[in-house]
């Protein structure tokens, strides 16, 4: 059972209904209070984004800044380091983009998830410095936080690193040259505020140097889209801004490797929201880098030859159809071994076997706290080394609570909500033991209960276009910026039946109990099929929902998106 939790408990009836007075305590509930804050949020201007607003560090930038500069006039070779997921390949593209239209001597790199891991490593400089002769500097995106080994190697090699990331640092920072860091925006964001300023300085500069056959491409605010979406970063603040103006570019871009991956996803680019992102485009980039090698992902987005576009979109949309297949295959095994402990289920969900594949764990574990809502750690068993993947609930920092126990951890890194580390492979009994005891003391039976944010009531004659087009104006809507969700009590069920090729679904007509109201309204519950049974026509029930616009024969109306559902008391 969700328990729910209303966040204002004002709710809105017959005579004190106003579109304007219920925006209001929407944003309210956003931690949006003031006139001004209102105005900011409704408005978001591009130009309030700096360095300086998400807290960048000046004295760093600026080293930053200088040292590009002295390797683009020098004509020193610089690899701008990538990460092999959305955020990473984004974010690489960017600086790529930008530093080789300035005319420098840049190459991108992704790491291989397997040969070389996560992030700036010993071995990634070293197969860097194989491919490319007399590399001066690097440039990270997305990773390298956390890089303290990998730097000192590269230091001791002569070629100095900037760090540009948004991970969690640890205690102790890597001995970098400079290091442009937040925890307010994507990878992806950080790479771009940077390209930024060093195509403003180029341009205060006035360089001899820029390649005058490239034009920096000005869409890079698509990009940034796909990463903040794709990333799961919070939808609030400078994020939120970014993504506003990210989608306007995205509907808009001829970017040869978006329009083919949007045509081989069947999206329509021009109404391309958070969603299509989260569940179209950023698998099939991410699938390359789960799979095969993220590199292809790369080329995909910066190509200019859409024939070559068309090709790279077919390949990533069949890798993604694998790793589908792959991650299902895994996480059936992973949902058996939980179900399989002789034990009651514990407070931390610990998996461990040598057949999965580093490419999916991270999945494998969201899917596992979607199913039992528990923190989940997957492991990829090695036979020296193991790898694993970590996801949280909402509350639970897992990135803290993993390092509580670095003494038997190779490496750390991540969010609050999801991490990753390295063991060695015989210290992996101590891990799990000391995790799952560590889990049983802190974990509160409250965190461990799955709570259903509710804006406030509703009632249900208020639910118009109008009304619906207002609630638009808040988007664009995901973590951190959830779509607006109300409750609406004593329902009657006019109707109500099974939909979809499965039959999971529930569609509904819901009607008010009010004598003489015969307004009506549809309702679909996505996956409720299972619960079909509680309930009858005539029943008077409670609902949580979102207002949806449903298209179908190019006609559009409004229904209520069910979240959950229960007998009215």
């Amino acid at each position: 059972m969700k328990k729910w939790e209303t966040v204002n408990k004002f709710r809105i009836q017959n005579s004190e209904f106003r579109i304007d007075e219920l925006i209001k305590i929407l944003l309210e509930n956003r931690g949006i209070k003031t006139k001004k804050e209102r105005e900011e949020f409704l408005d978001p201007k591009l130009e309030t984004v700096t360095p300086d607003s998400v807290g960048i560090d000046k004295k760093h930038l600026q080293q930053a800044l200088k040292r590009i500069q002295k390797a683009i006039d020098q004509k020193e070779q610089i690899a701008v380091f990538g990460d092999y997921d959305v955020d990473g390949i984004c974010g690489a593209a960017i600086l790529w983009e930008t530093l080789y239209g300035l005319g420098a001597m840049v190459v991108p790199y992704i790491p291989h998830r397997i040969d070389e891991g996560y992030g700036l490593s010993i071995q990634g400089i070293e197969n860097l410095k194989s491919q490319v002769s007399n590399l001066k500097l690097i440039i990270t995106v997305d990773n390298g936080i956390v890089a303290n080994e990998a730097v000192v190697h590269a230091n001791k090699n002569g070629i100095d690193v900037i760090i540009t990331d948004h991970h969690v640092p640890s205690k102790k920072l890597p001995k970098a040259h400079s290091i442009v860091h937040t925890t307010k925006l994507c990878g992806t964001g950080v790479a771009y505020l940077l390209a930024q300023e060093v195509k403003s300085q180029n341009s205060k500069v006035k360089t001899t140097t820029q390649n005058s056959k490239v034009k920096i491409p000005d869409d890079h605010l698509a990009l940034v889209a796909l990463a903040t979406v794709a990333d799961l970063v919070p939808l609030t603040g400078d994020n939120r801004i970014l993504l506003t103006h990210g989608l306007e570019a995205l509907r808009k871009t001829k970017r040869p490797g978006i329009v083919a991956i949007c045509l081989e996803a069947g999206i329509d680019q021009k109404v391309i929201d958070t969603y299509e992102i989260g569940h179209g485009i950023a698998p099939r980039l991410n699938a390359a880098g789960r799979i095969e090698h993220a590199m292809d992902a790369l080329r995909l987005i910066c190509t200019k030859d859409a024939n070559r576009a068309q090709t790279l979109a077919r390949l990533l949309g069949s890798t993604n159809r694998e790793r589908q297949v792959l991650t299902i295959e895994t996480v059936m095994h992973a949902s058996t071994e939980v179900r399989n402990q002789k034990t009651e289920i514990k407070k931390l969900l610990f998996i461990v076997n040598e057949t999965y594949k580093q490419g999916v764990i991270g999945l494998v574990a969201g899917r596992l706290v979607e199913e039992f809502y528990r923190p989940a750690i997957v492991v990829s068993k090695g036979k020296d080394l193991s790898k694993a993947s970590a996801r949280s609930v909402h509350g639970f920092n897992i990135i803290e609570f993993i390092r509580s126990a670095s003494e038997y951890l190779i490496d750390v890194g991540g969010h609050p909500m999801a991490a990753g580390f390295t063991v060695e492979t015989a210290k992996l009994p101590i891990l799990q033991e000391t995790l799952e005891k560590l889990a049983h003391t802190t974990l509160s039976k409250d965190l461990l209960t799955r709570t259903l944010r509710v804006d406030c009531g509703l009632s249900l004659q208020f639910v118009n276009q109008k009304l619906y087009d207002a609630i638009q104006n808040l988007s664009p809507f995901g973590m951190g910026n959830a779509e607006p969700t109300f409750v609406s009590r004593g329902l009657l069920i006019e109707d109500m039946r099974l939909v979809g090729k499965d039959r999971k679904h529930v569609k509904f007509k819901f009607h008010p109990p009010t004598g003489g109201s015969r307004f009506q309204i549809d309702g679909i519950g996505f996956g409720l099929g299972e619960r079909m049974g509680e309930f009858h026509v005539g029943d008077k029930v409670d609902i949580v929902y979102v207002i949806d616009e449903n298209e179908w024969d190019g006609k559009k109306n409004l229904q209520l998106k069910i979240k959950d559902i229960k007998q009215s008391v």
